[in-house]
């Protein structure tokens, strides 16, 4: 990897970790976002909010997000019960003993969302309406869910759920963004309820065990 050969020592040992993942994420963002983008305008001519890049019905998306986050709040409270999700969860495990490592990963992240779904809810979605019209939600779908296949079995079947749902609503919404903070904040609040399980080493999913998990 680029960075942890040439460019990690010039970093204090400190923030070596969290930066390589930073790095690591940019370079997703470049890969999935401003290349796909290029792609589209420049080599076939589409213009911006043909592609998913305008910002849509902003009034639905605020409905979505508004229903979505005390569902994900939820469901990720019981995920990481799960011992395979908390062994997963964060990826970069420094972060889970230290609360500024992990915001600084968590904000790092953004840059991976914004490639991670304007591959498959702007490129692959959009790039491909025009071909098979609302079965573009299923194309998109798809590889998304193959990509899953290494995640713990609960996660293998939402992500299909998931890249279904989240594409129609991205279809609706007649704009990517949407897709960015619904993913940032799942992965954010499975991220920290893994984070303080680990912490605490508590695994129950009742109301008691929330609160124990913010007493300990």
């Amino acid at each position: 990897m680029f960075f942890r050969e040439y460019l990690v020592d010039l970093f204090p040992e400190y923030w070596q970790g969290v930066l390589a993942w930073t790095w690591w994420f940019a370079i997703k963002g470049v890969v999935g976002f401003i290349i796909p983008v290029a792609i589209l305008v420049l080599i076939f001519n589409r213009r911006p909010r043909d592609i998913g890049l305008g910002l849509g019905d902003l009034r639905f998306a605020r409905v979505v997000l508004l229903v979505y986050v005390p569902i994900v709040a939820v469901g990720t409270w019981i995920l990481s019960a799960d011992g395979d999700f908390q062994s997963s969860y964060p990826h970069y495990r420094g972060a889970a003993n230290d609360w500024t490592l992990l915001l600084v990963y968590e904000a790092s992240y953004l840059l991976y969302w914004v490639g991670w779904e304007y591959l498959w809810r702007g490129f692959v979605l959009f790039g491909t309406r025009h071909t098979f019209g609302l079965n573009a939600i299923l194309v998109q779908a798809l590889p998304f869910a193959l990509l899953h296949v290494s995640k713990p079995l609960p996660e293998q079947v939402l992500s299909m759920v998931g890249a279904l749902v989240l594409g129609a609503v991205v279809w609706r919404c007649r704009s990517f963004w949407i897709a960015v903070p619904v993913h940032a904040i799942q992965m954010a609040f499975l991220d920290v309820w893994c984070t303080l399980r680990i912490r605490t080493g508590i695994s129950g999913i009742g109301i008691n065990d929330l609160l124990d998990i913010f007493r300990t």
